[in-house]
């Protein structure tokens, strides 16, 4: 054991090819869907890494899909289980930063924290669905 083990340790990141993978599935699921998403994975610390906005998609929802997945990646959990006014409080003091609002999945690779995935324009659930597709194809823990 060195001296500075104690400060310092590894960790798994999710890697470009890995957020570009995750990126096509998921507009893949969207488009099997027939729901043009907005789409957004952020690194651990909710730094973007990919994003894409369907052709269709509302343009707005980008914003929202990038919120949900910094979101889930801060908080390790999916959003879209807060009391609707706690996270409308705390989308206020984040400057909209996170939000309550559904779709955003954490990341996570054998338990560890990679990161989030956010999606919007579709409903809750497709939103869910669709970041659900992502996470499977780069083997990702689904137990979310």
């Amino acid at each position: 054991m060195s001296e500075n083990e104690p400060y310092v340790v590894s960790s798994r990141m999710l890697t470009h090819r890995g957020a570009l993978a995750m990126l096509a599935a998921a507009a893949d699921h969207a488009a099997q869907l027939q729901v043009p998403q907005c789409i957004a994975i952020v690194d651990r610390s909710g730094e973007v890494m990919a994003s894409l906005r369907m052709d269709g998609a509302k343009f707005l929802s980008l914003r929202s899909a990038t919120a949900k997945a910094r979101t889930a990646a801060s908080t390790n959990a999916a959003t879209g289980n807060l009391d609707m006014t706690i996270g409308l409080a705390l989308g206020a003091a984040t400057e909209g930063g996170m939000t309550p609002l559904p779709g955003g999945l954490p990341i996570r690779y054998e338990g560890e924290p990679l990161g989030g995935i956010g999606v919007g324009s579709g409903s809750g659930d497709q939103d869910r669905a669709v970041a659900e597709a992502a996470l499977e194809a780069i083997g990702a823990d689904l137990d979310i």
